[in-house]
């Protein structure tokens, strides 16, 4: 691929409509992503309330959280295929449409397997279509800044939250859970689909010129792709790192409250819900950033960095998890070498296997997220009901994020230049 400022150096077509302006592009998918974070990156404010309303443990309350990811990812392959073969337009609208519909139809269940098949499998599906497809369209409009353009609109996807954070928690305490499942998904739902009315997909032989298209940046479909060892390496470091964030996304609520945290205020303000927005704004900010970052450096040394980070940073928030300022601060940190999985592997397997079939092709490695909800999620959860220990469940995760940042840097660089090379 050539270098930003070579990419910089040659003009882009002319757009037919300002619709055909890949920054407008940009932006709406950002707005999509926003619309549909609030499902995920909410759910810790809602398990207090849930577990008391439907008289169920933490852990099967989790089983929830796991199907609304195990949907969201091992739907995708065949979502992603959809919107490559009928356009981005119709079904990103039929995954606004159910995204807003899961929490509207979640609001009116009363017992958990309703709540299982409207919050969880509903919702997966409609969140999975949008996700998918709007980072599909991005790899696809920016070849030349992949991992910039997939940062962004993951940052949306984590930026949605810091936006509906405090109004979601003031909203559960005033008029509970239900009533703000009702109204904020009529919110979500009527946004996604606005926006949705507006996507493009990029024109034919969008940016060749731009971009160095060897064989494998012309693009190869699974049926290629699933038989290299390159892509179930990726497909394992990014099993690894989603168990790690998932496990502090839908456990945070649970193990704030047995570290004290839950009942006291930082900076006068309550202290989990001050951490979930933190948490939302570093784990947006770190996917344009490091995006950027391993444009210019490369994607595994930039991995390298930020799993590390992550690492690193979860053992300073569990060595300091009874001062609450400190968890509020960590807890940032912790998220800022995270939420980067979401621009770093889709911009990389798309640099490996091309961009020509890269919504379907994303589909199969984004499905490693769905594994990832399980570990973190429920068996999370049982590793802690079991050992009554989160020491015991934060000793595997951090273990995770360091196993994986090595296998970034001393694994995949020499696997993948060693593919890179052979189709060249």
């Amino acid at each position: 691929m050539s270098s930003s400022s070579s990419a910089q150096a040659i003009s882009l077509p002319a757009p037919v409509s300002i619709l055909d302006n890949r920054w407008v592009q940009l932006t709406l998918g950002v707005i999509c992503m926003m619309a549909i974070s609030s499902p995920q990156y909410v759910w810790a404010l809602l398990t207090k309330p849930m577990v008391a309303a439907f008289g169920v443990s933490l852990s099967q309350l989790q089983v929830t959280f796991s199907i609304l990811i195990v949907f969201q990812t091992f739907l995708s392959p065949f979502q992603g295929y959809l919107i490559d073969r009928f356009g981005p337009r119709t079904l990103l609208s039929i995954g606004g449409a159910l995204t807003g519909l899961s929490w509207i139809l979640a609001s009116q269940v009363s017992d958990i397997t309703h709540l299982y098949l409207t919050y969880g499998l509903l919702g997966g599906i409609g969140t999975g279509v949008i996700y998918v497809g709007i980072v599909g369209q991005m790899v696809q409009w920016f070849p030349d800044k992949r991992g910039f353009a997939t940062g962004m609109v993951a940052a949306g996807y984590g930026f949605g939250a810091v936006v509906t954070t405090f109004p979601v928690a003031n909203s559960i305490a005033a008029v509970g859970y239900q009533q703000t499942l009702m109204h904020f998904g009529l919110l979500f739902g009527a946004v996604a689909l606005i926006a949705a009315q507006a996507m493009r997909r990029p024109p034919e032989n969008w940016m060749k010129h731009v971009v160095d298209e060897s064989k494998s940046a012309e693009g190869v479909g699974p049926s290629v792709m699933l038989r290299t060892p390159v892509f179930w390496l990726m497909f394992l470091m990014f099993t690894l790192m989603s168990t790690s964030g998932l496990m502090v996304i839908s456990q945070m609520g649970a193990f704030a409250k047995d570290f004290g945290i839950t009942s006291v205020t930082v900076f006068g303000m309550a202290a989990l819900p001050l951490a979930l927005t933190i948490d939302r704004f570093t784990n947006g900010l770190t996917r344009p950033f490091f995006g950027l970052i391993s444009d210019r450096i490369g994607r595994e040394k930039t991995m390298l960095l930020a799993f590390g980070l992550e690492g690193l940073a979860m053992t300073l928030w569990l060595l300091t998890r009874d001062n609450a300022m400190l968890f509020v601060l960590l807890s940032g940190l912790v998220f800022f070498g995270w939420g980067e999985i979401f621009s770093l592997f889709p911009s990389t397997l798309t640099d490996t296997f091309g961009k020509k079939h890269a919504t379907t092709n994303y589909g199969f490695l984004y499905m490693a997220q769905g594994i990832g909800s399980i570990l973190g999620g429920p068996l999370a959860a049982w590793m802690h009901e079991s050992t009554g220990s989160w020491p015991a469940v934060f000793a595997v995760v951090i273990s995770l994020d360091f196993a994986t940042a090595f296998l970034a840097i001393a694994v995949l660089k020499p696997m993948r230049a060693r593919l890179l090379v052979a189709n060249s």
